[in-house]
């Protein structure tokens, strides 16, 4: 039997709302968990950024979340998994668990050609994080693309199929995942799949979608049962969320997401 009762929350965070795929996921898969989530929307993206502005971004993202008495902490954010995480995971008392090396699993078990393509931040695909996880699990055809634009348009919530900017891009950016190159895509960037029907509808049914921070959440999930430290038995948990710019923008699109309205559940903070 499992053994529960840590009603500590679950931190999250992100550079903006990428991370809500993960919360979504988390809710989904853990309805009587509290989560706190932290989108640092001030200083979003953090994918054009140097290494040790986004490792100062990604201390201080996890500093924060420290001070709300969480139990663990998923770093929803693919560039801050890339860059930040193997330098900082050790420092701190609670476990901390990026979006990677799910997203890889995922990748693996799905692809039937070997043929993997993958999208994040100009910083993710410059570090090489996904090519060196997946060059570690055997013979894969590689190929990625850093999407720089993705970012801002998902913040901006330019995410609907028919809308002419976001379909331009991504034409722009998967060109070369087209006409059967690959039959897996990681998107690994959490906003990302916040694009996926675009995406799906560009790229057709021959190509699987591997969102990271989906595949994180359901990772995390099963290691807190296995750990024993799920919530205690309880129907509904509470959810909070914090960030580093304007309130209402972020109330918005979140509730259009999550499809349950979060006014009055944001706050804004300082970091750094």
């Amino acid at each position: 039997m499992i053994k529960t009762g840590d009603n500590r929350p679950i931190g999250v965070f992100d550079s903006g709302l990428g991370g809500l795929t993960a919360v979504a996921t988390l809710m989904a898969l853990l309805p009587g968990e509290d989560i706190c989530y932290l989108g640092d929307t001030g200083r979003v993206p953090y994918g054009g950024r140097s290494r040790e502005t986004i490792i100062e971004y990604v201390r201080q993202d996890i500093e924060f979340l420290l001070g709300q008495e969480i139990k663990a902490i998923v770093v929803a954010c693919g560039t801050g998994s890339a860059v930040a995480l193997d330098q900082l995971r050790d420092q701190y008392p609670v476990p901390i668990y990026g979006v990677l090396e799910s997203a890889v699993e995922a990748a693996i078990q799905r692809t039937a050609t070997g043929r993997i393509g993958i999208i994040g931040t100009e910083a993710t695909i410059a570090s090489g994080a996904y090519e060196r996880l997946l060059g570690a699990n055997g013979e894969f055809q590689l190929i990625s693309r850093a999407c720089p634009l993705f970012v801002p348009l998902v913040e901006n919530g330019r995410i609907h199929p028919g809308d002419v900017v976001i379909e331009t891009v991504v034409a722009e950016y998967l060109a070369p995942f087209a006409e059967g190159e690959v039959d897996t895509l990681i998107l690994g960037c959490t906003h990302y799949p916040l694009l996926e029907r675009v995406i799906s509808r560009f790229l057709g049914p021959g190509v699987t979608l591997v969102s990271s921070g989906a595949a994180a959440a359901e990772f995390v999930a099963q290691t807190l049962a296995e750990q024993g430290l799920l919530a205690a038995d309880r129907a509904a948990g509470s959810h909070r969320y914090f960030v580093t710019d304007r309130v209402a923008g972020f109330e918005r699109l979140a509730s259009l997401f999550l499809q349950q309205n979060v006014s009055g559940k944001v706050e804004k903070i300082s970091l750094g």
